[in-house]
């Protein structure tokens, strides 16, 4: 599993190619010959890149699921749609499908923020807001997530 770090402001151009910036590339190095998948955030609205590796080890996940029941085969669909097979060009560029960059309301402004192993894209001003919506109740949530006392890791 991958670790990225580091937020950057960047921009689309008029054809929807993001240019990703030399500390993330960097980091990508060692896996941007196997590609990438594109897709729809759950939660946000925003984009998921995965590495291929990240994207392979969730698919075993769901490939688990019993698609006889309506439930999981409508999460499938679902969390599917709209998902695409992408590769970062010659000169770093990776182009955004024009029904993806409408889903996330992008903007000619963005920012590309990791989230541990994928790299979320955001309208610029959606991230900030995002981020701005959050400040009041990060506290409470870090404390929830990451406080517990009995986690044996000792993560603080």
């Amino acid at each position: 599993m991958i670790s990225l770090i580091g937020t950057y402001d960047c921009k689309v151009d008029a054809k929807g190619r993001l240019m990703i910036p030399a500390g993330m590339k960097k980091q990508l190095s060692p896996i941007v010959e196997e590609g990438f998948v594109l897709r729809r955030s759950v939660f946000q609205e925003c984009l998921e890149l995965y590495p291929m590796g990240e994207w392979q080890t969730l698919m075993k996940k769901m490939n688990k699921l019993n698609k006889f029941k309506k439930k999981n085969n409508d999460f499938i669909r679902r969390f599917s749609a709209g998902a695409r097979m992408v590769e970062v060009d010659a000169t770093g560029r990776v182009l955004i499908p024009k029904d993806l960059i409408g889903f996330a309301g992008i903007s000619k402004n963005i920012v590309i923020s990791p989230s541990i192993n994928i790299i979320e894209i955001w309208d610029k001003d959606k991230y900030e807001q995002a981020i701005n919506d959050a400040t009041d109740d990060f506290a409470d949530l870090a404390e929830e997530v990451m406080g517990q006392d009995d986690d044996e890791d000792g993560i603080s």
